[in-house]
């Protein structure tokens, strides 16, 4: 279908082709945009039956599947905010965002049912606005959702919006709540978003959904590939080889990653590299977490220049760096959004010149956000109507922006200052090295020593050999101040599956104890 006659909007594409192929879930079911905008109406006359009104929100503990995207298109065309729920969260955790955002129903898959039944016990959420995908004592069938509700369009529609969960990093996380514009779904341009990254409505694309749905970027990238007409193709637990055999068996042309997906992709043995032709990809886009050069340099070489970049935040974005900007900037994450500016701040507030190192500011011109429920948090990380998250960065004096690391990670050794993110690079160049983190131990004379945490390749034993192999690695590759005094091993390094690590996790038995500054 060209472009230029595209509908606006899933709902209106829907209607006008009902029969298009709009989704494979996981287990190879195919869903045509009719089917799906039929079980869409009815969820809306569902949550509206359970007492859901304009501005109310519902939660969901869901993996990859038809059942989360229903979800949120239900809510965006029903005036509800979604809240997803990251499904690795443990009771207690999934309880406080379930009060925090007063969810009024709860639908959990059957897989997520003992931590959702803690949950929804411990948030006092009624067992009749319980409801799981699959069989849980205690839950309703999902499909009574649904049942006995008719499938037209419902009167009444509004946008509504996702409110996702910060990852809570330092304290309670915290949801990002938008205002509700009060506008017909169609009279917001859902999908131009894409557009930053030039990806364009309809065409021949087809949209790999390789990352959990909770996190933000990941639902973003789905629904605006969805409201421009690209069907999704959805991953529930990825592997390096089936992504490779999804991409070749579907034509793929954009998905959004996370580096560790590339490092675990450039692992696999070449026999099975090369089986898959992968020239299908137009944009294999990553960001979440920093890309280490030898990493991001390898999957250009493998994929060529369908590697783009961008930073952004759960909060806004951002910036963009096609592969030909990171060639000719190694190390940057690209230039501001259209719709977003960057800005580099002292401690002071003061706004730094290019090539000065500070914390990095944004400002998005679409419109603003609170943390829900925490005013104090949301005045906290602002100058005007600049906000940040915490990362520490420079621009230069073309506008593109390089990032150090995340403020709370920095490590502080001697007065001198040391960023995790350059010793993980080179721990990860090592060939025992299947993961890293570094962060900053006590250490009574400098305040702080550098720790190296390793999960080793397979076929690497850990132990006193490995490590010491390990820090001769370093010694020749990074600074004395920067390199690691010592190396502990870990099986599985606690990363949530987009990526992001959880480095407090790590850090705090080392700091029991202590006070850390930082």
């Amino acid at each position: 279908m060209p472009t230029t006659t595209a509908p606006n909007g899933f709902w209106a594409q829907a209607t006008a082709d009902p029969e298009r192929t709009i989704l494979l879930a996981p287990d190879g079911t195919r869903w045509t945009a009719g089917e799906l905008h039929a079980d869409v109406n009815r969820l809306v006359r569902g949550l509206r039956a359970a007492g859901l009104e304009r501005g109310d929100a519902f939660a969901v503990v869901l993996p990859n599947g038809v059942e989360f995207i229903s979800a949120y298109l239900a809510a965006a065309q029903a005036g509800l905010y979604l809240v997803p729920v990251n499904h690795h969260l443990v009771g207690p955790e999934i309880a406080w965002i379930v009060s925090d955002s007063g969810a009024k129903v709860l639908i959990a898959h059957e897989r997520f049912a003992d931590a959702a039944t803690a949950a929804a016990d411990e948030a006092k959420l009624p067992a009749s606005h319980r409801y799981t995908v699959g069989t849980a004592q205690g839950f309703r069938p999902y499909a009574e959702l649904l049942d006995g509700h008719q499938d037209s369009v419902p009167e009444g529609r509004t946008l509504g919006w996702v409110m996702n969960y910060t990852s809570g990093t330092t304290g309670r996380p915290r949801g990002i709540r938008r205002p509700l514009p009060g506008k017909l779904p169609e009279e917001t341009y859902l999908g131009g978003f894409l557009g930053i990254f030039g990806i364009k409505p309809y065409d021949d694309n087809v949209h790999l959904v390789c990352s959990p749905l909770y996190h933000t970027a990941v639902l973003q990238f789905a629904a605006a590939s969805l409201h421009i007409g690209h069907p999704l193709i959805l991953m529930d637990k990825w592997t390096p080889q089936e992504m490779l055999r999804l991409i070749d068996a579907h034509h793929c042309t954009h998905t959004h990653m996370v580096p560790t997906q590339f490092h675990r992709l450039l692992a696999l043995p070449e026999a099975v590299r090369t089986a898959y032709d992968v020239s299908s990809l137009r944009h294999a886009i990553h960001g979440a977490a920093p890309c280490p050069d030898h990493v991001k340099r390898a999957m250009i070489d493998w994929w060529g220049t369908c590697v783009e970049e961008y930073y952004a935040a759960s909060e806004g974005g951002g910036a963009f760096a096609t592969a030909e900007d990171w060639l000719k900037k190694p190390g940057t994450v690209g230039k501001a959004w259209p719709i977003s500016e960057l800005a580099i701040f002292d401690d002071d507030g003061n706004r730094l010149p290019p090539g000065e190192l500070g914390t990095v500011y944004m400002k998005m011109t679409t419109g603003g956000f609170r943390y829900h429920q925490d005013q104090a948090k949301t005045e906290k990380n602002r100058i005007g109507d600049f906000f940040t998250v915490g990362d520490l960065g420079l621009l230069d004096e073309d506008g593109y922006l390089y990032l150090r690391d995340r403020k709370i990670d920095m490590i502080i050794s001697g007065g001198v200052n040391i960023y995790p993110a350059e010793i993980e690079s080179e721990l990860l160049t090592h060939p025992a090295v299947a993961d890293a983190a570094a962060f900053g131990i006590p250490h009574a004379d400098w305040g702080e020593e550098v720790k190296a945490v390793v999960e080793p390749a397979d076929g690497h034993p850990a132990g006193d050999a490995l490590a010491a192999d390990i820090l001769a690695h370093c010694e020749r590759r990074l600074a004395g101040y920067k390199r690691p005094r010592s190396v502990d091993f870990i099986e599985t390094m606690p990363r949530d599956p987009n990526g992001k690590l959880y480095k407090r996790r790590l850090r705090e038995p080392y700091w029991e104890g202590h006070s850390r500054q930082v």
